[in-house]
């Protein structure tokens, strides 16, 4: 006898875009915190990314108190803030995981408690890791500190942590129970990290949204000049198409073997390890947007002049296009960045799938991609300086 099981979830939770997220006149979060429905009040416990206590005015915390004081007729706090450390970096490693496991458990939070996360998207996807192991799952709401989170990482379902070497070597699928982008958070933000995040709109723009692209290009300068009215603009944009794209594409869990919203990250994640983590997540990405721009170029999927908009675009903004990481050879002389492409197959498993540009604001699913081409791209991004694209 066979019997074939079969049956369907729907997820459901809001993204809410604000300012002021922990003002007590905001009630964004009051509202998120509402949707628990359970007779007794859920228990809260609040995760910051250190980063952010050390970066923002030390009213932060107490902000946070004082906001959740007053939500006490929805939800109870357990303890104090619990801050851990953020960056790519602190991904390698199951220290943090397991302390806030430890931490879950000591404080009994249990599958219809909360954990109010407040970070970059490295310490998103370990709090969100964590939360998602901790009795099978415990709910997470998020709220994304960089831009990076903001318009990619934090609205989406995954979670992760480095592990064997490479990237997200392990990690859940668990959607968050609400995420709240709190533009504010991006006023303190380091440079390179306000900038870097802008990788991620530029990879969704290039395979699903032509006019998106051309407003990032016509953009440029002004977020190079860390245009503060743009990049939520930019921001609230790529994060949408990021949403439609996992409600829409028939494959949220990545059962297949495609991830369009990849695009760019074969080399991106391999290059993050290959630098010791000296590389942002985001500034690897748009190293990885430039080699693949340069490789669909010279395939024929782009032209030069697309090829070239993109990399004076990228350039102006202040997203770096190169690095030396790229040069690492292996004993046996080849490029230790092209053993990224067989990471990225063996992550899915099945046939390499890789997306590319295929005209600007369509992509296209590749299976196979020529090293020397690769090869070719990466010397001609060596020797790339704006306004001076060129064979």
């Amino acid at each position: 006898m066979e019997y074939m099981q079969q049956f369907s979830v729907p997820f459901t939770y809001p993204v809410c875009f604000t300012h002021g997220a922990f003002d007590p006149a905001n009630r964004a979060l009051e509202k998120m915190l509402s949707r628990a429905s359970e007779a007794t009040l859920p228990r809260v416990l609040v995760v910051v990314d250190r980063g952010v206590v050390e970066a923002r005015p030390p009213e932060l915390l107490p902000a946070v108190a004082t906001y959740l004081q007053g939500c006490a007729h929805i939800c109870r706090p357990v303890a104090e803030p619990v801050i851990v450390p953020g960056g790519e970096r602190t991904k390698n490693g199951w220290n943090v995981v397991q302390n806030l496991m430890t931490v879950i458990g000591t404080h009994h939070l249990c599958r219809h408690s909360m954990v109010l996360a407040i970070g970059g998207g490295s310490m998103l996807d370990m709090t969100g890791f964590a939360a998602s192991l901790a009795h099978r799952g415990v709910r997470l709401i998020r709220v994304p500190t960089t831009t990076l989170a903001q318009c990619d990482g934090a609205v989406g379902v995954k979670n992760g942590m480095d592990e064997h070497g490479m990237k997200n070597f392990v990690g859940t699928f668990a959607p968050p129970f609400g995420v709240l982008v709190d533009f504010d958070f991006l006023d303190t933000l380091e440079d390179r990290y306000w900038k870097g995040g802008i990788a991620e709109a530029f990879k969704v723009a290039m395979i699903k949204d032509r006019a998106f692209f051309e407003q990032l290009c016509e953009g440029a300068v002004a977020l190079g000049n860390r245009d503060a009215t743009l990049i939520e603009t930019v921001v609230q944009q790529a994060a949408l198409l990021h949403l439609k794209h996992i409600a829409t594409s028939g494959d949220p869990f990545e059962f297949g073997t495609a991830r369009p919203l990849d695009f760019g990250h074969w080399a991106a994640h391999k290059l993050e390890i290959l630098s010791n983590y000296v590389l942002s997540h985001g500034e690897a990405v748009a190293i990885g947007l430039a080699i693949d721009t340069c490789y669909a170029a010279a395939t024929g999927l782009l032209s030069t002049a697309e090829r070239d908009r993109t990399l004076e675009a990228m350039a102006v903004i202040g997203l770096p296009l190169w690095s030396p990481a790229l040069e690492v050879r292996s004993d046996d002389g080849h490029l230790v960045v092209l053993k990224g492409l067989d990471e990225f197959r063996e992550h899915l498993g099945g046939e390499l799938t890789v997306t590319l540009p295929d005209g600007i604001g369509k992509g296209r699913e590749v299976h196979a991609m020529d090293h020397a081409v690769i090869t070719k791209s990466i010397a001609f991004l060596k020797g790339w300086t704006p306004s001076q694209g060129k064979e």
